[in-house]
């Protein structure tokens, strides 16, 4: 497994080398994890309903190509992409989604912050409110795209969307739980709490 960090980078960019590393890869290519913090940016999934933007502003809009609705990312967010043969690590979808969830509410009870995944609507929560996202892509025996977890951001533009597509679903993050805590330490810790799992 392969981890590179990618430091703050536009969304655009980042994605389109995610889709150039799946079509690119072959049965041999090691697996990556990618960390990335994002500029700011609304992105819509394969799924995402422009009903779901509320109020935007001057925050671009990207339209990819991963499951989901709508989110949003910014600075302090730890944001983690797979880049994994689904085939060779006997993986599928739901299984992912589960693997990812897992390992973030691992990393946040290591703060004593209970938190639980839901069935029905994928990522983790904390007392009702979502900390962290998961949208994935699978395509050609890879995945790509991957995790969001909240650290120490900017949380207002998400009251300018529709979370994941939920009307007044509220968002939370470590910092307003009391945690302090670097964004590259977190994202070490989602890391390890990954791999550990595959």
């Amino acid at each position: 497994m392969k981890i590179v960090d990618l430091g703050i980078q536009d969304y655009e960019t980042t994605w389109h080398a995610m889709k150039v590393f799946n079509e690119e890869r072959t049965e041999n290519t090691t697996d990556e994890l990618w960390i990335v913090e994002h500029s700011p940016v609304y992105t819509l999934g394969l799924n995402g309903k422009a009903e779901h933007l509320l109020n935007i502003g001057d925050i671009p809009v990207v339209y990819c190509d991963r499951g989901g609705q709508v989110t949003y990312h910014g600075p302090g967010q730890v944001v983690i992409y797979t880049l994994l043969n689904v085939q060779r690590l006997n993986l599928n979808a739901r299984s992912i989604v589960t693997l990812l969830e897992h390992a973030m509410i691992k990393v946040l009870s290591q703060f004593d912050i209970e938190a639980i995944a839901k069935t029905d609507a994928p990522g983790v929560y904390v007392e009702g409110r979502k900390i962290g996202s998961i949208g994935l892509r699978i395509k050609k025996q890879g995945c790509y795209h991957g995790l969001s977890l909240n650290n120490a951001m900017d949380l207002s533009p998400f009251n300018n969307i529709n979370p994941c597509g939920y009307s007044g679903l509220k968002v939370t993050q470590l910092a307003d739980l009391g945690v302090t805590v670097s964004t590259q330490v977190l994202s070490g810790l989602v890391i390890k709490a990954i791999t550990s799992s595959l």
